[in-house]
């Protein structure tokens, strides 16, 4: 969104939620190779966290799977 606007573009973030939304559900339901996370995906919710926690997450993660050394 920010980026948008910073090219000079007239955008609304509602209206912009809503194509990324709609483009989501066209991508899942279609007949050829429709989008779905991988059947050993993680999810993490990162709605409620910061970027900071998020990275924490994501580097705990990696640890705990054995492809980083996180403290």
């Amino acid at each position: 969104y920010k980026e948008l606007l910073a090219k000079g573009e007239n955008v609304s973030l509602p209206a912009l939620v809503e194509q990324v939304r709609s483009r989501d559900e066209r991508d899942m339901n279609r007949e050829a190779s429709p989008l779905r996370s991988a059947e050993d995906a993680i999810e993490i919710d990162t709605s409620a966290m910061s970027i900071q926690e998020v990275t924490d997450q994501v580097l705990n993660l990696l640890s705990l799977k054995g492809f980083v050394q996180h403290p």
